[in-house]
C-alpha cells in the first residue's frame, strides 16, 4: 500500500467523524427542545392541576356553607314546632285545670248551700290551719 492510498481513506475518516460530531450536535440540540418542551407541558399541567384544586376546595366550601345552613333551617323548624306542640300543650291544660276550678267552686257553693253550718265550720278549720302555718314560719 502506497502513501496515496492511504491519504484517501484517511480524509473520509476525517469526513466521517466530523459529520458524527455534527450529528451529535444536532442531537443534543433536538433533546434540549424536546426537554424545553416536557417542562413546559409539564409547567401547564401543575398550573391545571393547582386550578382544579382550589375549585375543589371552593367548591367543598360552599357545599358545607349550604349544609350548614340547611342544618340550621331544619333545627330551628324542628324547635318552632316543638315550640308550638308545647304551647298547644299548656294551653289546654290550663283551660282544663280552669275548668276543674270552676267544677270545684260549683261543687264547694252547692255544698255550702245545701249544709251552711258545715260549710262554716269548714272555712273557720281552713283558717286555723292557716294561720298556725304563717305563725311557725314567723
Amino acid at each position: 500500500m502506497t502513501y496515496s492510498d492511504v491519504r484517501p481513506s484517511v480524509s473520509s475518516a476525517g469526513g466521517a467523524a466530523a459529520n458524527a460530531s455534527s450529528q451529535g450536535a444536532n442531537a443534543n440540540k433536538t433533546t434540549e427542545s424536546n426537554s424545553q418542551t416536557d417542562l413546559d407541558s409539564l409547567r401547564r399541567q401543575v398550573t391545571d392541576l393547582q386550578n382544579a384544586m382550589a375549585k375543589l376546595v371552593s367548591d367543598a366550601s360552599s357545599m358545607a356553607v349550604k349544609s350548614a345552613k340547611e342544618a340550621t333551617s331544619d333545627v330551628a323548624s324542628q324547635v318552632g314546632t316543638a315550640a308550638s306542640n308545647i304551647a298547644d300543650k299548656g294551653s289546654e291544660m290550663a283551660q282544663a285545670a280552669s275548668e276543674q276550678a270552676k267544677t270545684f267552686a260549683s261543687e264547694l257553693e252547692k255544698t255550702a248551700r245545701a249544709n251552711p253550718l258545715g260549710a262554716l265550720a269548714g272555712a273557720l278549720l281552713v283558717g286555723v290551719v292557716i294561720g298556725l302555718i304563717g305563725r311557725s314560719r314567723s
